[in-house]
C-alpha cells in the first residue's frame, strides 16, 4: 500500500474501502491477543504524541463549523489537553480487558469423539457514522481492533479535520505494528453516506452515533443490521421514601454533569406525597446551576413565583441545561409515564423502600435501570467495558453500552473422528440405529 493510501485512507471509492476493510478484518481475526494489545498500546502513545497537531485541527473545526452548532454539540466537538489524555487512557483501558475472542461459550458432546463448541468470533466489518465526537474515533478504533474487527468511520462535517488527523495517525501506527492500515479507514463527504449504507455485502454492522434524525435516517436507509438508539429520554423517579439529600445530589449530577450526553436525565417525576416540600428545594438547586425548568400543571402550581415553563412534549431530549418536572401518584404511575414517554435508554429510582426499588428495577423496560444512582453511570467506560461504540436500546444482539462483547458473534466448531450422519439413521433393513447421540452437555470451557 502506498504512503498516500496509508496516510489518507479516504481517497478511494467506498466500495474499494469496504473491500479493503473486509480483507483487513480477516487478518485481524487471526492475530493473537498479545499482537492486538501491543498495537493498542502503540495507538495510545501515538495519540499523545500527536497532541499539538490534533488540537490545531480541532481548533480549525471549531472555528469553521462552530458558529452553526448548538452549545451541546460544540461541547462534544471541542478538544483540550484533558480530553486528549482521556482518549489515550480509554485506549489503554481496552488493553486491560479480557480477550473477547476464542472464548468457549458452550460445549456439548454429540457422541464419543464428536465434540461441538460455541466459540466467540469477530463480527467482521463495522461502519460507524458519528457527529461531533473526536473521542469516538479512538474509542471505536480501540474496541474494533481488540475484538478483531475492521472499521469504516464516517465523521460528520463538523469534525472532519480532527478525524482526518486522528485516522491518519492510527493508520500509520498500525502499519508500524505490522497490522493492516485498512483496519481503520475514514469515509469523507456527506454524499458518500448512502453508498456506505448500501455495502450490505461487505459491512456486517452499522452504528450511528448522533442525533435522533441521524439514527432514524440510517435505520430507514440500509439493509445492514443497525445498532444504536434514536433518543436518550432518561427519567428519575423520586419516591416518597427517598432520602432528600441523596435525591438532590443525584438529580443535580444527572442533569448538570454533562447535559449534552444521551444519559443525562431529561425528566424528573416526584411522588405527590413529598412534592410540596421537595420540589422547591430541587428547583432552587437546579436553577442555581442554570437549569431551565419545565413542569406540568401541578409543578407550576407548587412552584408559584418560580419561572417554570409548561412542558410541551414529554418526549423531549433537551441535551442542554433544561429538565421536565412532573408529579405522580406513585411508582405505578411513574412506570406508566416512563413506558409511554421514555426511549428505553436509562431510568433511575430514588427510594429507601426496598420493595418500591425492586419493583422499579424489575418492571421498567430499559437498557439500564438504576437505584439511588445517577443516570450518567450508563456508559461503557464506567461499566468497566473500557470504552463503548455506542448505547443500544435494541433487545437483539446487544443492549445498553456496547463494548467488546457487543462486537463479537459466535460460530460452532465441530471436531470429529470420521463420523458421518448415516451412522445415526435407523436402518431400513434392520430397523436399528447404528449409533445414538449422547448430547452430553459439558461445562463451559475455553476453546482450543
Amino acid at each position: 500500500m502506498s504512503a498516500e493510501a496509508v496516510s489518507a485512507g479516504s481517497g478511494r471509492s467506498v466500495r474499494a474501502m469496504a473491500e479493503a476493510a473486509k480483507e483487513a478484518s480477516r487478518g485481524l481475526a487471526g492475530l493473537d491477543e498479545a499482537r492486538r494489545n501491543a498495537a493498542l498500546e502503540a495507538l495510545a502513545l501515538a495519540v499523545e504524541g500527536a497532541g499539538a497537531e490534533l488540537l490545531a485541527a480541532n481548533l480549525e473545526d471549531v472555528r469553521v463549523e462552530g458558529g452553526r452548532l448548538s452549545a451541546a454539540t460544540l461541547a462534544r466537538l471541542k478538544l483540550d489537553e484533558a480530553k486528549l489524555a482521556e482518549m489515550a487512557e480509554q485506549v489503554r483501558s481496552v488493553v486491560r480487558l479480557a480477550d473477547p475472542l476464542g472464548r468457549g461459550l458452550d460445549a456439548i458432546e454429540l457422541d464419543e469423539g464428536l465434540d461441538l463448541t460455541k466459540v466467540s468470533v469477530p463480527l467482521g466489518v463495522l461502519a460507524v457514522i458519528f457527529e461531533a465526537r473526536p473521542d469516538a474515533v479512538t474509542q471505536i478504533a480501540a474496541l474494533a481492533i481488540k475484538s478483531g474487527n475492521a472499521v469504516l468511520l464516517k465523521a460528520g462535517k463538523e469534525v472532519e479535520r480532527t478525524a482526518e488527523v486522528l485516522v491518519r495517525v492510527l493508520r500509520e501506527t498500525l502499519v508500524e505494528q505490522g497490522l493492516p492500515a485498512d483496519a481503520v479507514s475514514l469515509v469523507v463527504g456527506r454524499e458518500r453516506v448512502q453508498e456506505l449504507l448500501g455495502m450490505h455485502d461487505l459491512v456486517d454492522l452499522v452504528i450511528p452515533r448522533g442525533s435522533k434524525e441521524l439514527v432514524e435516517y440510517v435505520q430507514a436507509n440500509t439493509r445492514i443490521p443497525v445498532l444504536g438508539h434514536a433518543e436518550g429520554v432518561c427519567h428519575i423517579y423520586v419516591d416518597e421514601s427517598a432520602d432528600e439529600a441523596l435525591a438532590l445530589r443525584v438529580i443535580e449530577d444527572a442533569k448538570v454533569d454533562y447535559p449534552a450526553a444521551c444519559n443525562a436525565v431529561e425528566t424528573v417525576l416526584v411522588h405527590r406525597a413529598i412534592a410540596a416540600e421537595f420540589l422547591p428545594k430541587l428547583a432552587e438547586r437546579l436553577r442555581a446551576k442554570g437549569v431551565a425548568l419545565h413542569g406540568d400543571a401541578t409543578v407550576r402550581q407548587l412552584l408559584r413565583g418560580v419561572e417554570v415553563e409548561a412542558v410541551q412534549d414529554w418526549h423531549t431530549e433537551y441535551g442542554d441545561l433544561a429538565v421536565s418536572l412532573g408529579v405522580v401518584k406513585g411508582v405505578d404511575e411513574a412506570m406508566e409515564h416512563i413506558h409511554a414517554h421514555g426511549s428505553s435508554h436509562t431510568e433511575s429510582v430514588i427510594a429507601e423502600d426496598a420493595a418500591v426499588a425492586e419493583r422499579f428495577l424489575r418492571e421498567v423496560d430499559a437498557a439500564s435501570v438504576m437505584h439511588n444512582a445517577s443516570t450518567r453511570f450508563a456508559d461503557g467506560f464506567r461499566y468497566g467495558f473500557g470504552a463503548e461504540v455506542g448505547i443500544s436500546t435494541s433487545k437483539l444482539h446487544a443492549r445498553g453500552p456496547v463494548g467488546l462483547e457487543g462486537l463479537t458473534t459466535y460460530k460452532y466448531v465441530l471436531r470429529g473422528t470420521g463420523q458421518v450422519v448415516g451412522d445415526y439413521r435407523v436402518s431400513k433393513e434392520t430397523g436399528e440405529q447404528a449409533r445414538t447421540f449422547t448430547h452430553r452437555v459439558s461445562k463451559k470451557q475455553e476453546a482450543r
